[in-house]
C-alpha cells in the first residue's frame, strides 16, 4: 500500500502543475477573446476543455488518496496548519471541478460572439482561484516518488 500511496501522491503532485498551466492558458485565451468580436473556435475552446479534464483527473487522484489513507487508519493532512484543512481541501477540490465543468459547458452552449468567452473566462477564473486556495503551499512544490 505504501507504494500505491507514493505513486498516487506523485501523480497528484505532477498533475497539480498541469492544472495550473492549463488553467492559466484557459483564462488567458478566454480573456483574449472578450471584447474581440470574434466567434469561439475549437482552438479557443481547447484550453478550457483541457483545464476541466486536468481538474477532474486531480479530483479523482485526490479522492483515491483520501480513501487510501483513510482506509489505512492514517490521518489525511496530518501536517496541516489547522485540523479543518483536509475538509477544506476536499470541498474546494469539488467546487473547482464544478467551476471548471461550468466553464466548459456554458461556453460551449452560449450564443453570440462574446458570451462564450465571458463564460469561459468567468468560470475558469473562479476554478483557478479555487485551485490556488486549496493547494497545500507548506508542502514540497515537486514530489517525485518520495
Amino acid at each position: 500500500m505504501a507504494t500505491l500511496y507514493t505513486i498516487l501522491l506523485t501523480l497528484h503532485n505532477i498533475n497539480r502543475w498541469l492544472v495550473l498551466l492549463t488553467g492559466l492558458w484557459a483564462l488567458i485565451r478566454s480573456l483574449g477573446g472578450v471584447g474581440g468580436g470574434k466567434d469561439l473556435t475549437p482552438a479557443d475552446r481547447r484550453p478550457v476543455v483541457m483545464f476541466a479534464g486536468t481538474v477532474h483527473l486531480q479530483l479523482v487522484l485526490g479522492l483515491l488518496l483520501f480513501a487510501l489513507v483513510g482506509s489505512q487508519g492514517g490521518r489525511v493532512f496530518g501536517d496541516a496548519p489547522r485540523a479543518s484543512f483536509r475538509w477544506e481541501h476536499l470541498g474546494l477540490g469539488l467546487i473547482a471541478a464544478v467551476f471548471a465543468t461550468l466553464a466548459s459547458a456554458i461556453s460551449k452552449r452560449a450564443k453570440g460572439s462574446q458570451a462564450p468567452f465571458r463564460a469561459a473566462a468567468l468560470w475558469s477564473g473562479l476554478a483557478l482561484l479555487t485551485v490556488l486556495l486549496m493547494i497545500p503551499w507548506w508542502r514540497p512544490l515537486l514530489r517525485l516518488f518520495s
